[in-house]
């Protein structure tokens, strides 16, 4: 973790000030009460939405412009309300990366409000910043999401930055009168799909989150402020409070992932699911089939971390399967959001992302 200057820690300090001595303690310790403190921000990143339409310049609390890429189906009509599907790309990519999931090409005919007549889903995909990272070596630094700061209280004064970008671009397309809220759902794949869960489990407006290959948000290789997830108070730093424990989430993960990944993806469950999260643990082998275990061959620590130098063969597979989506899957991650609408929870639909 880099050292911050004095300069550094009285700007922060000012800047956590209303949020009270446990939060200043986070920067002066290091680790605190929502875990690391923010990321090291190195730029902004605009992305290059091709077919989609660009949201943005907008500024958020680090006076940094953020962007988001939104793409609406053929079949959207102007007095139809339609799901909205927010999906995070990995780090050391844009947001333009949707277009290699084929997740656009259902967009137009796959009925994500469970009403064959109502057909077509909203794809909003907002931008991360170029920002210092808790993973190895090849991904410490670049694009991507904070998932190691933990503070996603709405409209705070140190908000997580990229939980207040993600909260904007939604609001402004549900302002724009064309989001079913009872149906918004996350998805997001590696590094988009840890801030996809954290970011789920903080804002009871979504509906659902069901994802592609994350890293435990909570914990995950050289994480220096690892925590674990809980409904209720928190007895130490040691635990991050969610506020969105209801929301289903379902987490297809590879037997063999990039550095040693798998263990750390059933780690995850098993502590949401201790803190009262349904969690739908789906992992499959290189050929896409639905396996029970993990493969120990590529990797058995639950923090997850494997090495070249010992394991080239399960290292570089890992890395293979990581960094192809599951086309084949997509039915079932929107078939999982489609049974999981807001109100299926006994939540009324709402706007509001508190």
């Amino acid at each position: 973790m880099h050292r911050l200057s004095k300069v550094c820690i009285c700007a922060l300090i000012a800047a956590l000030a209303a949020i009270g001595a446990r939060a200043i303690a986070a920067v002066v310790t290091g680790c605190g009460p929502f875990g690391s403190p923010p990321a090291h921000l190195f730029f902004s990143v605009k992305p290059d939405c091709g077919a989609g339409r660009m949201l943005g310049p907008w500024r958020d609390n680090d006076g940094t412009d953020r962007y988001a890429c939104v793409y609406r189906p053929r079949s959207e009509r102007p007095e139809t309300k339609l799901p909205l599907v927010v999906f995070l790309h990995p780090s050391l990519f844009k947001a333009n990366l949707v277009a290699r999931t084929g997740l656009l090409d259902l967009q137009n005919s796959y009925a994500l409000s469970g009403d064959p007549a109502r057909p077509g889903f909203i794809v909003l995909a907002p931008q991360g910043r170029a920002t210092a990272h808790a993973y190895p070596a090849a991904d410490r630094n670049g694009t991507g999401w904070d998932n190691w700061y933990r503070f996603l209280i709405v409209h705070a004064p140190a908000e997580n930055a990229d939980a207040a970008a993600i909260d904007h671009f939604i609001a402004e397309e549900i302002a724009a009168g064309e989001v079913d809220t009872d149906r918004i759902y996350m998805t997001g794949w590696s590094n988009g799909a840890a801030m996809a869960i954290l970011y789920a489990l903080n804002r009871p407006a979504i509906a659902a989150a069901a994802v592609y290959s994350a890293p435990d948000p909570f914990g995950a290789f050289t994480d220096p402020c690892p925590q674990t997830p809980v409904a209720s108070t928190p007895s130490s730093n040691a635990q991050i409070q969610i506020r969105n424990p209801r929301v289903p989430i379902l987490h297809l993960h590879n037997d063999c992932d990039v550095e040693g990944l798998c263990p750390n993806g059933e780690k995850m469950a098993a502590e949401l699911r201790a803190a009262g999260v349904k969690v739908r643990d789906v992992i499959i082998d290189s050929s896409g089939r639905r396996v029970r275990l993990c493969d120990v061959s590529c990797g058995s620590n639950s923090n997850a971390g494997l090495s070249l130098l010992h394991h080239p063969l399960s290292y570089w597979l890992g890395l293979m399967h990581h960094g192809r989506w599951p086309v084949g899957w997509n039915r079932y991650l929107l078939d999982f959001m489609r049974r999981n609408p807001l109100a299926r929870r006994g939540a009324p639909p709402t706007a509001s992302l508190r």
